[in-house]
């Protein structure tokens, strides 16, 4: 299963290591990939999404779940 996140504030790699940091917080994440350019990230595994969007948020990373 996977979720997919609009994610605010990505600017370089640097932000995207942070990222990935911050979701590995995420209880049953597996893996995430990010998008830097499209500023989407995709989380896989069993997660809550609200969950995953406050982490982020609270890492300096303003993020809502991606419809569609």
């Amino acid at each position: 299963m996977q979720t997919r996140f609009l994610v605010s504030g990505m600017k370089c790699q640097g932000c995207v290591d942070s990222v990935k940091q911050a979701l590995g917080k995420v209880h049953g994440a597996e893996g995430a990939e990010v998008d830097l350019a499209s500023a989407v990230v995709t989380v896989g595994g069993d997660v809550d999404p609200q969950s995953v969007c406050q982490i982020l948020t609270e890492a300096g990373y303003p993020a809502v779940v991606k419809s569609g």
